[in-house]
This record gives structure tokens, C-alpha cells and sequence, in this order.
């Protein structure tokens, strides 16, 4: 027996399914949910593909934990960041930069498992999954606006609720944005000063 096959068969069952989502992870954020394969996650890991579907049972419920341990890790920094002494208005402008949205939303970041969950139909699990994904998003995103009015860093009639999903909404079109306008660059500079102006005026 191998060193890698003794590591494999004292690995717990949490820790098996924890080797499998970080796996699915990157296959799904490099290809896409219809292109990505339960036998390249069993590859990467180095087990048999019935290995895969003995701990998730389906390639859709596979997924369906991808998004939600995703959004575990987006929402844990989210809410770092709003019990930290880091200034709202720097966590948006990161958030906002032209180019780091285009990095989170490329081919193994992410953002890619989300802006693909998101367009998954047929498939309950994944759309649950999405659904309540961006739910939290807008949930953690609301928890940071309201920290920032408090902190004075934010226009003091801001509606939270309502900005998280409108910075979401932003957020999940620029694929779109990217693919349409004559000068994207230039469109995703605008977007973002015009929506920190909105979000700090006072």
C-alpha cells in the first residue's frame, strides 16, 4: 500500500467530503457544472468516481455543496471585514474595481461558481443552492452597510437592504457588461465611482 492510499484510508468522513468540495471546486470553476465531470474530481483526488457519489450521491447535489461551502467562505470574509476596523468604503472599493471583478468572475475564480449556479434550471438542488446563496450574500452585504451608516462612513439615509442587492445586481451583470459595451473598462470605471457617489453621499 501506497503512502497516498494509507492517507485516503485514514482520512475521517468529514475530511473525505472536504478533499471531494475542494476538488468539485476547482473543476466547476474551471469548466462550468454541464462540463464538469464527477470522474475529473475522483482524478484529481486520486480516488474511483463511485468514491464521489457515495459521499454526494448526485453530480447536481455535488454541486449544490460547492455553492454553499463558496458562500461560506465569500460571507465569513464579508463579516470579517464588518467587525473589523477596515473602512467600509475600501472593502466597496475593492469590491467595485474594474479589474478584480473581472478576476472573480474568470474561468477558476469563485465568482465563476456562482454566475454559473445562477443560470442551472431543472436542476432543484443547484437553484436552491443559488437561491439562498444569494440570499446570505444580501444578508451579509446588508450587516456591512449598516456597520458603515453607524460608523458615519456611509450616507445616513442609505436603505441597506436595498443597496446589498442593488451592489449584488451590479455585481452579477458585469459578465454581461463585459460581452455588450463598445469600451467595458471604461463603463465598469463609471458604474463604480457612480455607485460609491450613491453610497456616500451625504
Amino acid at each position: 500500500m501506497t503512502e497516498q492510499q494509507v492517507r485516503r484510508t485514514r482520512m475521517s468522513a468529514q475530511d473525505r467530503r472536504e478533499s471531494i468540495l475542494v476538488a468539485a471546486t476547482e473543476v466547476f470553476a474551471e469548466v462550468g457544472y454541464l462540463r464538469g465531470k464527477t470522474s475529473a474530481v475522483a482524478k484529481r483526488l486520486g480516488v474511483s468516481e463511485p468514491v464521489v457519489f457515495q459521499n454526494f450521491g448526485t453530480k447536481a447535489a455535488l454541486f449544490a455543496a460547492v455553492v454553499e461551502r463558496s458562500a461560506d467562505h465569500v460571507c465569513r470574509m464579508i463579516e470579517r471585514v464588518a467587525d473589523s476596523g477596515i473602512p467600509v468604503t475600501d472593502m466597496l472599493r475593492m469590491m467595485l474595481n474594474p479589474h478584480h471583478l473581472k478576476v472573480v468572475h474568470s474561468a477558476g475564480a469563485v465568482g465563476a461558481i456562482f454566475a454559473d449556479a445562477s443560470t442551472i434550471t431543472g436542476e432543484p438542488e443547484v437553484e436552491a443552492a443559488a437561491r439562498a446563496s444569494t440570499q446570505r450574500f444580501a444578508t451579509a452585504l446588508t450587516a456591512l452597510f449598516t456597520r458603515g451608516k453607524h460608523r458615519g462612513e456611509l450616507r445616513p439615509d442609505l436603505d441597506a437592504e436595498a443597496a446589498a442587492w442593488w451592489l449584488l445586481s451590479v455585481l452579477a451583470s458585469q459578465k454581461f457588461r463585459r460581452a455588450t459595451a463598445a469600451d467595458p473598462d471604461a463603463v465598469e470605471a463609471r458604474l463604480a465611482e457612480s455607485t460609491l457617489a450613491f453610497l456616500l453621499e451625504r
